[in-house]
């Protein structure tokens, strides 16, 4: 019988928040700014790790030229969960962000891509997988609104 997989508390949800916007933030500096000694936050960060709560570590690139197409792919899956479409996701630069939605559809991919061709192959990429049902394209035209920098 498996062990149960203890649920985030408070401090963990601290690491995670750090850690999903500073990756590559030393250990004793986290462990400093959480509170814990550098051998807890260690353990805390390996049980996440265990547990698939951190699923990887990413450099998060920023937009380096204004001439970028945005999209969103909007995916219907053949079976959920699927773990190995999120590998596959995360194999991709392009791709900014993946989030699980409920509905009709699984997911939402937010790629950013050079050029019309690379979309175009990113998509077919990920919609020949045999995770994917489905896969819908929408270009963003513009951003009125954002929030995120």
């Amino acid at each position: 019988m498996e062990p149960a997989v203890k649920q985030p508390d408070a401090k963990d949800q601290e690491i995670l928040a750090i850690l999903s916007k500073e990756a590559r933030i030393p250990l004793k500096a986290l462990a400093a700014r959480v509170g814990l000694s550098r051998s807890a936050a260690s353990e805390r960060v390996a049980q996440l790790e265990r547990a698939g709560v951190i699923r990887g570590y990413r450099a998060d690139i920023g937009q380096m030229d204004r001439d970028v197409i945005r999209a969103f792919l909007l995916v219907t899956l053949a079976r959920t969960p699927s773990m190995s479409i999120l590998d596959k996701l995360a194999g991709y630069a392009e791709v900014r962000r993946v989030s699980s939605i409920s509905g009709q559809l699984d997911l939402v991919v937010e790629v950013e891509v050079p050029s019309i061709d690379r979309l175009n192959n990113l998509r077919d990429n990920i919609a020949n997988g045999p995770a994917v049902q489905d896969l819908t394209t929408l270009i963003v035209l513009r951003r009125d609104i954002d929030r995120e920098q």
